[in-house]
């Protein structure tokens, strides 16, 4: 299959270029930096392009099979400033507009988009009283109306008019990544190497995750299998943080006893800590439903597997 691929420079994007070059597809990547590009994905076609501004690379899209669409600013990057919140809504709503323009302008459509989202689409499960509502979230719960929920849900709007044009549209939202050398674990990773590890806040809030190869797996299904449609959500379970950090801890062979007080949180990364700091019970009805197989199903060995 001819493969269009945005992100393909990051820590999802690499290890999904690998896994499509392993089964025989063709990779076209689309850019900002094609020089760095060249180095992380060699073997790809290369489309230098700016995705929030329409351009010729639009061309690029006419005649492949499937689009998948990773490609966004980093959320944990900077302080959520206007100007920082202006770069991730461009990152991910002006890009994914530019691609469905480029499938209506195509002469030959693709037919599949699968997009990046994230399980940030729910409200927080923090209630009134101050606990955490331990209700399962599926994909049929409505969005939160919290930032980064507003931004989900205005992305895959986007994303979704391109079903208007014959395409099947599937919505991934992700939870935490799960892999080795790099994504959120090599974040989470450092303050237990030095011992200085433990729970987020109370510990007591869920936490979504799901490792990288079934993240892989999930994607190739999505392209292949025309049951995948709308939005997913791409997790394995979800945990308490407290559970998290002291299965981390046991991975790692560090002890989880310091925690991270919300307060402090607050101070070093603003806004972002009540991402944090709070969560929701995500489960992944969709894909048991349609009969997805996670190679990583328990949280111990997976954290085994890439600690």
């Amino acid at each position: 299959m001819k493969i269009a691929l945005t992100g393909a420079t990051g820590f999802i994007g690499t290890k999904l270029v690998a896994a499509l070059f392993a089964r025989g597809d063709q990779v076209t990547v689309l850019t900002r930096d094609a020089q760095r590009a060249k180095d992380k994905v060699p073997g790809a076609s290369i489309v230098e392009a700016n995705l929030e501004q329409a351009g010729a690379w639009q061309a690029s899209l006419d005649g492949v099979d499937a689009i998948i669409h990773l490609a966004g600013e980093s959320i944990a990057g900077k302080r959520w400033d206007a100007r920082q919140k202006q770069i991730l809504r461009d990152s991910r709503i002006e890009s994914t507009r530019n691609i469905v323009e480029a499938i209506g302008k195509a002469a030959s459509r693709p037919r599949v988009l699968v997009s990046a989202s994230g399980v940030d689409y729910y409200p927080f499960a923090k209630t009134a009283l101050g606990d955490f509502d331990d209700d399962e979230v599926t994909e049929t719960d409505p969005a939160g109306d919290d930032f980064l929920a507003k931004l989900c849900k205005a992305w895959e709007a986007e994303a979704s008019t391109a079903e208007q044009l014959g395409v099947r549209v599937v919505m991934m939202r992700t939870g935490v990544v799960l892999g080795e050398r790099g994504g959120a674990l090599a974040k989470m990773e450092t303050p237990f190497k030095l011992f200085a590890g433990g729970r987020i806040g109370s510990g007591q809030q869920w936490f979504s995750w799901i490792h990288v190869e079934d993240v892989l797996a999930a994607y190739l299904a999505a392209v292949d299998d025309a049951r995948y449609r709308g939005p997913l959500n791409l997790v394995t379970d979800s945990v308490r943080n407290a559970e998290f950090s002291k299965q981390l801890g046991h991975a790692l062979h560090r002890p989880s006893w310091l925690p991270v007080p919300a307060f402090a949180l607050r101070i070093a990364v603003g806004e972002l800590a009540e991402t944090l700091l709070n969560g929701r019970r995500v489960v992944p009805a969709g894909l048991r439903t349609l009969g997805f197989a996670w190679k990583h199903p328990e949280l111990p060995e997976a954290l085994k597997s890439v600690a």
